[in-house]
């Protein structure tokens, strides 16, 4: 089986000629164009190892690194950067990258560190991943089993709310707006007018007090929507 990789990186062409260099070199690649993708993509897939841009829009690399070290994902990441100060370094890494490679780099050695993390992973086991269990306070979302609780509560969800759910607490604390949810939840933007999300945030609120949870679901005005525990 090939090593699969995340590349997440917001410059099309760096994206599109590192995965193809990737792929000549067996590698079984998936390409995300910003940090929401990336961790969509990392929680609900099994990677060996990310490459991850660091100035992505929005949710950088990071945040992309933060998030996921967080969830106890020790999945190796390879941070690119066009940064090459020693701070910034520093940072990358003190967020859990496990290296560093300054832009522009060359295609050899890039592929040389990416080896040297894999074969560090197989020796010590890093590519284990946590169990599924996402929790925000006391919410709990069992992903497989498509079942949520409040406590001890069960809170019955339809598909869609539990999607949309699902989506929030995976990225709790980071606001996604309207468009990445249209496009996560419903497959295309239902454009600047539709009422639908608002529609369906008010179904998830409402489930979710009736079972004695606090506010969860938090409006940013303009912009989307992000869960936060209180």
């Amino acid at each position: 089986m090939p090593s699969r990789v995340l590349v997440a990186d917001d410059d099309r062409a760096i994206r599109e000629s590192l995965a193809r260099a990737l792929e000549l070199e067996g590698y079984a690649v998936v390409s995300a164009v910003d940090g929401v993708e990336a961790l969509s993509l990392v929680r609900r897939e099994s990677f060996d190892a990310l490459v991850v841009d660091v100035m992505m829009p929005g949710v950088d690399g990071l945040a992309v690194c933060r998030v996921l070290r967080n969830d106890g994902d020790h999945t190796p990441i390879l941070m690119l950067t066009a940064r090459i100060e020693t701070p910034d370094r520093v940072a990358g890494l003190d967020a859990g990258a496990d290296d560093y490679l300054p832009k522009p780099f060359e295609l050899d050695e890039l592929l040389a560190r990416l080896r040297a993390l894999l074969r560090r992973a197989a020796v010590h086991g890093d590519t284990q991943r946590p169990a599924e269990t996402l929790q925000t306070g006391a919410l709990r979302v069992v992903p497989a089993a498509r079942r949520v609780w409040w406590d001890d509560v069960e809170v019955q969800l339809s598909k869609t709310e539990f999607d949309l759910l699902e989506l929030l607490v995976r990225n709790e604390g980071i606001v996604l707006d309207h468009a990445t949810v249209y496009e996560r939840i419903w497959g295309y933007d239902f454009g600047a007018d539709s009422k639908n999300l608002a529609v369906y945030i008010g179904y998830l609120r409402r489930k979710l007090a009736a079972a004695g949870a606090p506010p969860l679901i938090h409006t940013v005005r303009g912009v989307g929507y992000t869960v936060r525990a209180a």
